[in-house]
């Protein structure tokens, strides 16, 4: 989640007064960008003319499906991505060998100017076309039947073993009889993780009741097929500084696969697994922030530190009021940061 391009590096010079001297000019020195990491397609990627209707009618014919890749130049999460599914082999834990034999894989950049045909109406530019299918984090992967639909989406980085059954999902054709939420409760079901405490995460089961009150509302959805939860825990939700930003929140837990009752934000009587399931939340942890009445802002993929206090600031203190997005926040903050001499890791 990477918001528009490697930041612009700024220099800016304030003025140094002292007494019976002339005024001087410092430079002020310019903060670090770090984090960015360069993108590198493997080079088995299908050398495409960017035609979708020809590139999933060839994908069919040969029994597969069409896999389309966009990401973004310098984003840490896209070249993660690459490297442990597409660049690592089945033997060793990646899904390479897996993702050749089943899917015709594209690479298109969501900033780029190459001309992409989509279908008969839609013919635009890589970045126009991000922009119409509301590709908003880095990496986004669409995957095309033989009609040229797309029959799945991922939003933002996957291990390989969450990956993987995505990948089943598609190869098997379980789109044309369910959708991939129930069939990931369904196919993993292997428990690697255990709640971890925390203490500004609250027990609530009336959502509707928090939903409702001054005080925005904060969801986080994990449960024991989770395999960054720990992490997230322990390099972002336990620092001091995310733990300040949570204080702004009711904030709360939600396991995927309880059925226990509770009472959503429209104040009906479900179920923590039916209410995620019905709004198609497949990745763990998911998180979901709701100000003034509204989602505000969501995250269905690795988020690192620096994203995600951006994210609950952009929240918790209304911004949403003056910007758009949190990713258009959070790109602002940064341009700031960097010229007051902070340094900005986005990839900690």
């Amino acid at each position: 989640m990477f918001a528009r391009n490697l930041y612009a590096c700024l220099c800016i010079f304030i003025l140094s007064l002292s007494s019976f001297s002339l005024v001087h000019a410092e430079e002020k020195p310019q903060g670090k960008f770090l984090g960015a990491i360069e993108v590198e397609k493997p080079d088995w990627f299908k050398d495409s003319f960017l035609d979708f209707r020809e590139d999933a009618e060839e994908a069919a014919e040969e029994g597969k499906h069409m896999l389309v890749f966009a990401d973004l130049k310098g984003c840490p999460y896209c070249a993660k991505m690459l490297t442990d599914s597409f660049k690592t082999s089945v033997k060793d834990g990646g899904n390479k060998e897996f993702i050749q034999s089943n899917f015709d894989t594209i690479h298109i950049d969501i900033k780029g100017s190459r001309e992409v045909t989509f279908d008969d109406e839609l013919i635009v530019s890589e970045k126009k076309l991000a922009e119409a299918l509301k590709v908003k984090f880095t990496p986004t992967l669409l995957f095309m039947n033989a009609d040229n639909k797309i029959v799945a989406r991922v939003s933002g980085y996957r291990s390989p073993r969450e990956f993987q059954q995505v990948l089943n999902f598609v190869k098997e054709k379980a789109y044309e009889t369910t959708n991939f939420a129930s069939y990931r409760k369904t196919n993993l079901t292997d428990s690697i993780y255990e709640f971890l405490p925390h203490e500004k995460i609250v027990k609530l089961t009336d959502l509707k009741k928090a939903f409702e009150s001054e005080k925005p509302l904060a969801i986080i959805v994990e449960d024991k097929t989770c395999d960054d939860c720990a992490r997230f825990h322990k390099d972002t939700l336990r620092l001091p500084a995310t733990k300040a930003l949570m204080e702004k929140f009711n904030f709360v837990r939600l396991d995927a696969l309880s059925t226990e009752e509770i009472i959503d934000i429209d104040g009906n009587k479900t179920t923590a697994s039916e209410w995620l399931e019905k709004k198609g939340i497949t990745y763990r942890p998911a998180i979901l922030l709701y100000g003034d009445g509204q989602l505000r802002a969501d995250v269905m993929g690795m988020i690192k530190t620096h994203h995600f206090q951006q994210m609950l600031a952009y929240v918790g203190d209304k911004k949403f009021n003056e910007y758009e997005s949190w990713l258009d926040y959070e790109e602002v903050v940064t341009q700031k940061m960097l010229k007051e001499g902070k340094t900005v890791d986005i990839w900690k």
